[in-house]
């Protein structure tokens, strides 16, 4: 087993020099990307098939676990676990669940957290909304034993959204009672047909001090359209806090408001704003929906709690268009937060914020600021007819 081992080291040494002389050629002449992630990708599977070997030896090293261990196995089973962290190709072995079993480092850092963390997670919550259904669908055929599966996908979480190209292969090992999935990530193999709003910089979104500046003056900014718009001769304009949230704070701003206490039923959509960039009809379209017959915002209506996902993991809670897709993969949703719009007789409604995937998630200190906004539209409200 050692020489196997010494032979997969330089194998792999070989492999990481030559991964290295890809990247230094991908950043010296970006033109040539394509011919560049077709080489990437020839490589990529390679590692495949070393990753295939490791396995194959580590399952060899625990097929008899009654015989008594020796230090040299124990040296192999060191130097697997190395190999396999040290690969310069991002790898995740997810379970027949689709939970991360295991993840090298250069699969940390593209999933944007360490190894620790990212173990048990659903793999399928770092996909973008888009292209989240798709990748489940071919990671359950891959694990029917339909054959290996190349694909492209998109990454997202914590504010930033990268493109990227999956290969998944099913591998199976006398240790375990379930086929296990081996996912490799490397560049897309076609980089300008991108989906979905382009990434942001994240500069700003790490400067604690400019978030607490920008929080503070959307308060300020908010409390002075809620006492200009709140006159005896002039009602408050619910679409004006919309459009003021939806410049400075969420790219979607819905706000539902309830007639009748006590009754989500009976809520009605006041209004939706969005982003410049949607396709014609879309805010219309999620509209002209009953808040009442969703999670989000039938929850906080009836409950008068507030709800946090700075993650979205069921795209389904804020409901269906027409065409039967989930409002929130349509919106291209990547983090939502909702709060009750509470007045002096009970809740009055229900504001909805959504960040797309490509901003940074929402966290308690926005969702601090969004619940003292709600209290203060809650109160301006009129009185119920």
């Amino acid at each position: 087993m050692s020489d196997n081992l010494a032979d997969l080291q330089r194998e792999i040494n070989a492999l990481s020099e030559r991964v290295a002389a890809l990247g230094n050629t991908h950043a010296t002449y970006p033109d040539d990307a394509q011919g560049t992630a077709e080489a990437a990708l020839a490589e990529l599977e390679y590692a495949e098939r070393l990753l295939g070997d490791a396995g194959a030896e580590l399952a060899r090293a625990h097929s008899n676990p009654a015989a008594p261990r020796r230090s040299g196995e124990d040296n192999d089973r060191v130097l697997l676990r190395a190999v396999f962290n040290e690969l310069s190709v991002p790898v995740v072995l997810l379970d027949h669940d689709g939970y991360i079993r295991r993840i090298n480092n250069s699969g940390a850092e593209q999933l944007g957290g360490a190894p620790g963390y990212l173990t048990g997670k659903p793999f399928a919550h770092f996909v973008d909304l888009r292209k989240r259904a798709a990748m489940q669908s071919w990671l359950a055929a891959v694990l029917r034993g339909d054959g290996p599966a190349s694909l492209e996908s998109r990454l997202a979480q914590r504010g930033w959204a990268e493109d990227v190209h999956l290969t998944l292969t099913r591998l199976e090992l006398p240790t375990e009672a379930q086929p296990l999935v081996l996912v490799a990530m490397s560049p897309p193999m076609h980089g300008d047909e991108e989906e979905g709003p382009a990434p942001l910089e994240s500069e700003v979104e790490d400067q604690v001090v400019v978030l607490a500046a920008r929080r503070l003056d959307v308060l300020t900014r908010m409390t002075r359209l809620l006492l200009r718009g709140t006159t005896p001769t002039r009602g408050l304009a619910l679409t004006e806090a919309a459009d003021l949230l939806a410049d400075s704070y969420a790219d979607w701003v819905i706000i539902d408001v309830c007639d009748l206490p006590k009754d989500p039923q009976a809520a009605r959509r006041a209004t939706v704003v969005g982003p410049a960039d949607v396709p014609d009809g879309q805010a219309e379209e999620v509209a002209a929906l009953p808040p009442g017959d969703s999670d989000i915002p039938g929850e906080v209506l009836g409950r008068g709690q507030s709800l946090l996902f700075p993650l979205i993991e069921d795209e389904s809670v804020l409901g269906h268009l027409a065409s039967g897709a989930p409002v929130l993969a349509a919106l291209g949703a990547g983090s939502l937060l909702s709060v009750p719009l509470r007045g002096s007789r009970g809740v009055r409604g229900a504001l909805t914020l959504i960040r797309r995937s490509n901003r940074g998630s929402f966290r308690l200190a926005d969702l601090g600021l969004i619940e003292e906004i709600g209290e203060h539209i809650g109160l301006a409200l009129p009185p119920r007819p």
